[in-house]
């Protein structure tokens, strides 16, 4: 389990939300850390590419032509 402690304005956004809703505010805060977690991922996996010495790029017209 993991205590954070939110600005009030966010605490103060999350409540409406959750109130016009009808869902949680756990709901609501569980969205959206899975939602940046999966960008971060998918950043650092693309860095990690990105860097690798061993990548072997093709351009688009290779790709095209390779799929026809």
């Amino acid at each position: 389990m993991i205590s954070i402690r939110l600005p009030e304005e966010m605490e103060a956004r999350i409540n409406n939300l959750a109130k016009s809703t009808q869902r949680s505010k756990t709901f609501f805060i569980k969205e959206a850390l899975n939602n940046y977690l999966e960008d971060m991922e998918d950043y650092y996996e693309a860095l990690k590419r990105d860097n690798d010495p061993e990548q072997n790029l093709i351009s688009l017209e290779e790709l095209k032509k390779a799929l026809g």
